[in-house]
């Protein structure tokens, strides 16, 4: 009888405990998920808006920034800001300090030339600093490229690519069902490339058939690829390769460890010589990914379109450009285009080579124009999606336009102008459709 009551009362404690326990670690998951979900804005707000609805304007018109600062979202009265005006990545032409009685001012300003304006405007309050700016575009439309097409270029990478036909299309190809879905097998592929190899995510619709494909270039850095199954559960064929020849399944740590390490700053990598820049193997492996897909028997042997963002939204205009296999082309905001800009007393793409002496030599200079996104930008004849916006920095709209004014082909242009480097979901979703539409026949 004792032991009966002793066992009761041990387990009405165990009750009690696991009943503590609970709500505690209850209220801690509740916490976190509470601090998490806070909004990351501020209470006091800059708001800076072009008084055009496109931000768009004529060389020559007055551009009126319209400036609020806002505390709990009313405006401040008696602060003082810090503004400057500078044209797209270049020096400030103007700056000042304005107070502002009512935490509203209008800044004016105007371009000669075609081109992009941007309103920088700062805040300190109570010890912190505030930012935001705008970016007004001049005739964006009328933008041309600074860097030149080289006599030879044809025939640079013709033979580049008949060297890269000289290499067997061998590869490895490893399903991965923690990723695959019912409606899509995912698989972790390695390709044989001009040097190295080239890695990538394939997603197969499961489903016995011949499909159109989507091949999904990367943007830049050193970090693990994701497989396309939106796309892919479609019935569209989708290859995410990484450029780097560095398996996309790895821990994350040691994408960490390559990219502050042996393939820091890639980008500069044998730059003063065009047969050994790193870029060279880059390319023929976007078009070696193109050779992979043409001998898969589920593709359907002719509907392929390629598509990237920043780096990614480049390497698509280069690969469009390189390879007439290719139908449909979607880019967002492209890196490297019209590089040699900054020689020019205006914004180069990223990777912003010719900003300081230490690459501003003739060698890399001529270097560049082989590997220019513009310069393949010519050669497009497909129909394209392109998206960016006016607030980019890392990509400056002045280089992306001198791309987008390049080619010649059927183009559909979505510009949102208050976006920076990134995209809206509905940017997405639209292009998204686009490929659909085109690769299906829908």
């Amino acid at each position: 009888m004792k032991n009966t009551e002793y066992f009761l009362r041990f387990r009405d404690f165990l009750r009690h405990a696991y009943s503590i326990i609970y709500c505690t670690v209850f209220l801690l998951f509740f916490i976190n998920v509470a601090t998490s979900a806070q909004p990351r804005l501020s209470h006091i707000q800059i708001i800076v808006a072009p008084d055009h609805a496109d931000w768009t304007y004529h060389v020559g018109d007055t551009a009126i920034f319209n400036v609020t600062v806002l505390k709990s979202s009313i405006p401040l009265d008696s602060v003082t800001i810090f503004y400057h005006l500078n044209p797209d990545r270049m020096p400030a032409i103007k700056k000042e300090n304005l107070f502002l009685e009512k935490g509203k001012t209008q800044i004016k300003g105007s371009m000669k030339k075609p081109g992009f304006l941007r309103c920088f405007v700062e805040v300190k309050y109570n010890g912190h600093n505030y930012s935001n700016y705008a970016t007004a575009g001049f005739d964006p439309t009328s933008i041309q490229p600074t860097t030149t097409l080289p006599d030879d270029f044809t025939a640079f990478w013709d033979s580049a690519k008949k060297e890269l036909s000289s290499v067997p299309l061998e590869y490895k190809i490893r399903l991965l069902p923690d990723i695959s879905t019912d409606k899509v097998n995912v698989f972790e592929v390695n390709i044989k490339n001009i040097k190295g190899r080239i890695y990538g995510l394939l997603a197969l619709p499961k489903e016995k058939g011949q499909y159109p494909a989507l091949l999904n270039l990367p943007g830049a850095g050193v970090y693990p690829r994701k497989a396309h199954l939106d796309i892919a559960e479609e019935g569209i064929i989708t290859f995410t390769i990484d450029i780097n020849g560095i398996p996309p399944t790895l821990d994350p740590e040691i994408y960490k460890s390559l990219g502050e390490g042996a393939l820091k700053n890639y980008w500069f990598t044998n730059l003063d010589d065009k047969n050994e820049y790193y870029y060279k193997r880059v390319y023929l492996g976007c078009i070696r990914a193109v050779d992979f897909i043409f001998s898969l028997p589920e593709f359907d042997g002719k509907n392929i379109a390629v598509y990237g963002g920043s780096q990614g939204g480049g390497l698509s205009l280069v690969t469009a450009g390189l390879d007439q296999r290719i139908k449909y082309l979607g880019v967002f905001y492209p890196a490297l285009c019209d590089l040699t800009g900054f020689l020019y007393g205006r914004a180069g793409g990223w990777p912003l080579l010719f900003r300081n002496p230490f690459t501003n030599k003739p060698d890399k200079v001529e270097t560049s124009k082989y590997y220019d996104a513009v310069n393949f930008a010519r050669f497009i004849k497909i129909p394209g999606f392109y998206s960016s916006g006016y607030n980019d920095r890392i990509c400056p709209p002045t280089s992306t336009f001198s791309a987008y004014n390049t080619i010649k082909a059927t183009k559909k242009i979505l510009i949102v102008p208050e976006t920076r480097h990134y995209s809206f979901p509905e940017q997405y979703e639209e292009m998204k459709t686009w490929f659909i539409r085109k690769l299906l026949n829908k």
